[in-house]
C-alpha cells in the first residue's frame, strides 16, 4: 500500500473499522456475557462460592485484556503512525504475537495456591 501513488486513505479507514467493529462487537458480546454471570453469581447465596466465581471472571477478563490491547495498539500504530519509528511496529508486532501466549499460562496459573506458595519461596528468602 506504500507504493500506490493514489491516496489510500480511505483503504485504511475502512482496515480499522473492521478492526474497531470487530473489536467491538466481541467487546460487547463479553460484557453483556459478563453481565450475565454476574448477575447469577450474585444470586448464590454461599458467599465463598461467589468469591471463588467471580474469581474465574477476573482471570477470564484479564486473558482477554491480554489479548486485545496489542492487538488494538499494533492495528492503531500500524494505520495512523506514520511518523513512528518502524522498531515500534516491529516491537508491537512481536508483543502481538509472543505476550498474550506467554501471560495466558501465567493469569491462570496465579489463582493456584500451590504454584503461587512456590514461585513466592523460589524468588523471597
Amino acid at each position: 500500500m506504500k507504493l500506490a501513488c493514489a491516496d489510500i486513505r480511505a483503504n485504511s479507514i475502512y482496515g480499522m473499522f473492521v478492526i474497531v467493529s470487530t473489536v467491538g462487537i466481541d467487546s460487547l458480546l463479553i460484557l453483556f456475557s459478563y453481565a450475565l454471570i454476574l448477575r447469577t453469581v450474585l444470586s448464590i447465596a454461599s458467599r465463598a462460592e461467589r468469591l471463588k466465581a467471580l474469581n474465574t471472571c477476573v482471570s477470564h477478563v484479564c486473558a482477554v485484556l491480554l489479548f486485545y490491547t496489542p492487538m488494538i495498539g499494533l492495528s492503531v500504530i500500524h494505520r495512523f503512525g506514520k511518523q513512528a519509528p518502524h522498531l515500534v511496529q516491529v516491537i508491537l508486532g512481536f508483543v502481538y504475537l509472543l505476550f498474550p501466549p506467554l501471560m495466558n499460562p501465567i493469569v491462570y496459573s496465579v489463582k493456584t495456591k500451590q504454584i503461587r506458595d512456590r514461585v513466592t519461596h523460589a524468588f523471597c528468602f
